[in-house]
């Protein structure tokens, strides 16, 4: 299976830029995995395909303003570190930028001083460990210098911060949105909940290698990064009852299928409990936990792709993708979403 099996042309005007005005009132493709039919919607629309005793799986990672401009000390020249992820409670995995600043032992201002940073490491990967010094919470600290990592496909400037988390986020750690949950409101949401839809809850930090492109051409060499999730006995014991009952197991966005597809066991059954997950799916892969999908439109040759593709065959989502291209839906993070049922 090749890389280049996963491409489509996308015109760059369809990227969005900006969130739509109302999060629900975005478009909804949704398809039909064994059929391949498509059907136009609104995504307030996704309650009419929502059944009583279904079990909804959401991501409630919050994205932390990971980016952070600064200066080293000793030359003044300005670097820009992009926090990945946590590795102990000050120190952190990141991007650097420029690198060749940021070489081990060198030492980092933000803030007039407010919060200091030392390079411990630099990985094969070049990413760089760091150890951060400051007075008072880091999270507060952060917030107050850090700004949102929007993907670097958007090029306009964020208004309102909280249009880049989703209304149920709650566990801090994520250096990008799960995109897919953007389409909710707190409103939509009780609709669901009334209607007799199980929520459950888990988290998984996003971290930017779900950006990173598919650089080998045979898609079975691609090395996945690593992502933290944590699943509740509260969650499982909702999800495991509903699969239990013949109910759908509904993720919201890839990092929801990925968590729970990672905390299943052979039977088919899902575990409590946390860890790091690298799985990769794509077709050919068996789902043990989830039947439907909620998500946006993803990069072409990219792993989100694949996994889809994984879910509802690679000749549906290319023909979908290529729909959505001529109904000019709007693409990626702040895009438009599919369901695929």
């Amino acid at each position: 299976m090749k890389t280049s099996d996963f491409y489509y042309d996308l015109p760059e005007e369809l990227i969005a830029q900006v969130p739509i005005k109302k999060r629900d009132e975005s478009r909804l493709m949704v398809l039909d995995k064994r059929t391949g039919d498509i059907t136009h919607k609104v995504f307030k629309n996704i309650i009419d395909y929502l059944d009583e005793g279904d079990c909804l799986v959401l991501n409630n990672t919050r994205v932390i303003p990971a980016r952070l401009i600064g200066e080293k000390l000793e030359t003044k020249g300005r670097i820009e570190f992009l926090l990945l992820k946590r590795l102990e409670d000050d120190t952190w995995e990141a991007l650097a930028k420029p690198g060749k600043r940021a070489r081990p032992g060198a030492c980092f201002s933000f803030g007039g001083g407010k919060l200091t940073a030392e390079v411990i490491e630099v990985k094969e990967d070049g990413n760089r460990i760091i150890r951060f010094d400051y007075d008072g919470i880091f999270e507060e600290v952060l917030d107050e210098l850090g700004t949102m990592p929007l993907p670097p496909y958007i090029h306009e400037k964020l208004e309102e911060k909280e249009r880049y988390q989703t209304v149920y986020s709650k566990h801090n750690g994520s250096a990008a949105a799960p995109t897919a949950g953007l389409h909710f409101t707190e409103e939509l949401l009780e609709k669901i909940k009334d209607k007799g839809v199980k929520l459950a809850y888990v988290t998984l930090h996003v971290g930017l290698g779900t950006f990173r492109p598919v650089k080998v051409e045979d898609v079975k060499n691609h090395n996945m990064h690593s992502e933290f999730y944590s699943i509740s006995e509260e969650a499982c014991e909702m999800i495991n009852s509903a699969k239990k009952a013949g109910k759908n197991i509904i993720c919201v966005g890839t990092t929801s299928c990925r968590t729970i597809e990672s905390a299943s066991d052979s039977q088919g059954k899902l575990v409590p409990g946390s860890g790091w997950t690298d799985i990769f799916i794509y077709p050919g892969y068996k789902f043990n936990i989830m039947d439907k999908l909620i998500t946006n439109f993803h990069l072409p040759e990219s792993t989100l792709l694949m996994l889809v593709s994984a879910l509802a065959g690679k000749e549906n989502i290319l023909n979908a993708y290529k729909e959505a291209v001529s109904e000019k839906y709007r693409f990626f993070s702040f895009g438009d979403a599919m369901f695929i049922k």
